[in-house]
């Protein structure tokens, strides 16, 4: 029986049953009820000994439509697994960084998606590979480069270069009182880069989450609206998640990003879009919004999802 582990997030593990809003939890479902063997981890539970790369890990199981773990560790060696998914969620922190150099020790496992190239792709600062794609941007810490970005484009969107889920996105006009103090607070006084760029008003009918597989984008699309009292998308809740559509001009442009992703080693990737620009690229933990998808489309993403990754893996369905 063939062998897949999850490096998971400390909260999904805390709360992993009944977890569906986790794109985790569908696949690994899927999995499981493929009768293959499917364990699970977190950052703190990996090590190395001498140069052998190992994780602590709980085996999953299913029972009544649901998933469990046994909580009983087992250790072990990282390359006896087929494929790892590698998801913990950002920060990407130094406790991050330090899970994807115990990866640099695994030899035989596939990797998805690859930890060095997660290490070496910043979400916000690496989506200007795309720059044609994308609205006017900068990445700097200079409180006159910013000044002189808001004078040009009026509106912009300030972001940290390594966190999720909108978390610390701040928004400013022109004229806004509160300017400098906003800019000294996001660069911690000219101290910490940051992700400017050009407001895109369209923000306001919501974000397209487009997914890559591979080379392929996904046909299947939702839009992320903003809440009553925010311009961004920032709870996970189906009142605020609806069905889209790509153009084919998206489509088009979107598979050459995924064709370069995947070159680099990011198979999965979830490409965030306001009127055809790309505003960021995720590729930590990238939410494919599985239930959504699934009860709008009438599909099973999820099992769609792991026969590309079995296949991938050299793995027999």
């Amino acid at each position: 029986m063939k062998k897949i582990l999850f490096i998971i997030d400390k909260l999904e593990l805390k709360y992993f049953e009944f977890n569906k809003l986790v794109t985790n939890f569908w696949l690994i479902k899927s999995f499981l009820d493929r009768k293959l063997e499917v364990f699970i981890t977190t950052i703190p539970n990996l090590s190395l000994k001498g140069d052998i790369a190992y994780a602590k890990c709980f085996e999953s199981f299913t029972a009544d439509g649901n998933i469990f773990y046994k909580n009983i560790p087992h250790d072990i060696q990282i390359d006896n697994f087929d494929l790892v998914m590698f998801r913990p969620d950002p920060p990407v922190d130094i406790d991050y960084i330090n899970a994807t150099y115990i990866f640099d020790f695994v030899k035989k496992a596939k990797v998805v998606n690859s930890p060095s190239s997660i290490r070496d792709f910043n979400e916000k600062l690496h989506s200007v590979y795309f720059k044609e794609l994308m609205s006017n941007n900068i990445v700097t810490a200079s409180l006159k480069d910013i000044e002189e970005f808001l004078s040009i484009h009026k509106e912009i969107v300030l972001k940290p270069l390594n966190r999720c889920f909108g978390s610390g996105v701040m928004y400013l006009y022109e004229g806004d009182p509160n300017t400098r103090t906003i800019i000294n607070t996001m660069t911690n006084n000219e101290t910490t880069l940051v992700m400017v760029q050009q407001f895109i008003p369209e923000v306001k009918q919501g974000d397209k989450r487009v997914l890559t597989l591979g080379d392929k984008v996904l046909k299947y699309c939702i839009k992320k609206l903003p809440t009553g009292d925010d311009f961004k998308f920032n709870t996970h809740n189906d009142d605020f998640i609806i069905k889209a559509e790509l153009s084919d001009e998206e489509s088009e442009n979107f598979t050459k990003v995924a064709k370069k992703l995947n070159s680099i080693g990011i198979s999965m990737a979830g490409l965030d879009v306001i009127n055809g620009k790309i505003i960021e690229v995720n590729v930590t933990s990238p939410c494919y919004f599985i239930k959504e998808i699934n009860n709008l489309f009438n599909v099973h993403l999820e099992d769609d999802i792991c026969s590309f990754l079995l296949t991938e893996s050299l793995l027999s369905l």
